[in-house]
């Protein structure tokens, strides 16, 4: 009798751990069920923003297999449909077909594959649910925030929260000529970077014509006589909107591990070890936006909800549980983005995170152009470097520049996972021709710098 496998989760860990069981297990030895609550499996959320702006098209554009697909390679793929219930003991879910009347029936498992991803904060605030307010995690997400700008009466969006998501949906509103303020309750946009370098993105937003208000604590959305959102409150001001979208991030989407005991963390990701098997757990495994991943760097977990990562937590997961053998080291935290033209990545720690961990450490800042200054369109670059002090190893990088200034954040990326010293990243052999490159990159001019902070440090 075949083992039977069943994945809560259709997007990329689901979707990838059971196409890898299946090429290595057939049909007649192990049973694939898959469960995916939405209209859309295996698709890229990265892409939802450029869908909005209209620089891509979608939702097909962004679907790498289509439930189709999927069960044509014999799993069985049950869409619009929600798990709703554990029950580990004795080896079954309890799902409801959202579609057809609630109907509801029990699924047994022998091993089990949670890819449940993560939900965008939503505070429980008046009127976050009025009508006009859309979070986007999911395609269903998208198209419901296109039919509203479509249906828009006006042109006037307001941006909660200025992380990934809130920055990539102003750029995505802009494109479509909406005015757009960001409202955000840091010090300067993009927690992800240190504040001295969040200061560029937001001079440099505002340079695009986005408004983006620092320092703000927002306390309703407003609505019209109709139920629908006309306005953001805040603590000093009121801010119109046809639309609102929430970017405040996502926290993961454990609530039904959570109630069949399964181990969380501290931002309430699941805990898995390094095969993505659930800790405690022999026969359940967990990957994609709903788990914790272990920082190389700090040395501890924390949730980092990628694409990339998921892609590769459903591979590992389907080789285990086809009964081969795969492991997922870490991360060192690298990520990239864009507001328009200005380009944003980090890697590995920033200060703050560096200090909680109780690392001692030095900072550079340097300045230089994304290819040789004689070349034509040169453009600046800001590359800011952590290394540890006495030891010179490399702790984090951080990048804001234009066109070429992203993708260098791989150099570093590179070098935290090999545990490189500052001094060591010296003298890396780089591409180097004056249209992609200074003669010395910009990433090992700070190298360059860092090493001399070591040094001054001393011991």
């Amino acid at each position: 009798m075949a083992e039977r496998l069943v994945v809560i989760g259709g997007d990329a860990a689901g979707m990838a751990a059971a196409s890898q069981a299946r090429r290595l297990k057939g049909p007649g030895e192990l049973a694939i069920t898959a469960f995916e609550r939405g209209h859309f499996t295996s698709y890229s959320a990265c892409g939802i923003p450029y869908w909005v702006g209209g620089k891509v098209d979608g939702p097909a554009a962004l679907i790498a297999r289509t439930p189709e697909e999927h069960r044509a390679r014999t799993i069985d793929l049950r869409m619009r449909t929600e798990v709703t219930e554990l029950d580990l003991e004795r080896g079954r879910v309890r799902a409801r077909a959202l579609d057809d009347g609630g109907r509801e029936s029990w699924t047994d498992f022998d091993k089990l594959v949670l890819a449940t991803g993560a939900r965008p904060l939503r505070p429980p605030l008046p009127g976050i649910e009025a009508r006009g307010v859309h979070g986007v995690q999911t395609l269903d997400d998208g198209r419901a925030l296109i039919d509203t700008l479509t249906a828009s009466p006006g042109r006037r969006a307001v941006v909660i929260g200025a992380g990934y998501i809130g920055v990539e949906m102003a750029e995505a509103l802009v494109h479509r000529d909406y005015a757009v303020t960001v409202l955000d309750r840091g010090e300067q946009p993009m927690s992800t970077l240190d504040p001295d370098m969040g200061a560029r993105v937001h001079a440099a937003m505002c340079g695009l014509g986005i408004e983006t208000v620092r320092r703000a604590v927002v306390t309703a959305v407003l609505t019209d006589d109709e139920g629908r959102a006309r306005a953001v409150a805040t603590e000093d001001a009121e801010y119109p909107a046809d639309v609102v979208v929430l970017g405040m991030g996502v926290r993961p989407e454990t609530a039904l591990a959570e109630a069949a005991g399964l181990p969380l963390g501290e931002s309430g990701g699941l805990l898995t070890d390094l095969s993505m098997r659930v800790r405690g757990r022999e026969n359940v495994w967990a990957g994609g936006d709903c788990v914790e991943v272990l920082d190389l760097v700090a040395g501890h977990t924390r949730h980092l909800p990628l694409g990339t990562h998921a892609n590769k937590h459903g591979q590992v997961i389907g080789a285990n549980v086809a009964g081969g053998y795969a492991t997922f080291p870490g991360v060192v935290g690298t990520a990239v983005s864009k507001v328009c033209d200005l380009e944003i990545a980090r890697t590995g720690l920033l200060e703050h995170q560096a200090r909680a961990v109780g690392l001692e450490f030095v900072t550079v800042t340097i300045e230089s152009t994304h290819h040789a200054g004689y070349y034509p369109k040169a453009r600046p670059m800001h590359v800011k470097m952590l290394a540890e002090r006495r030891t010179g190893r490399l702790l984090g990088v951080q990048i804001v520049g234009r066109e070429g200034a992203g993708k260098r954040v791989d150099i570093a990326a590179v070098a935290l996972t090999a545990g490189m010293t500052v001094e060591q990243m010296i003298m890396l052999d780089l591409g180097y021709a004056p249209p992609f490159s200074p003669v010395w990159d910009p990433v090992l001019v700070a190298a360059r710098k860092a090493t001399a902070a070591v040094r001054a440090a001393g011991v």
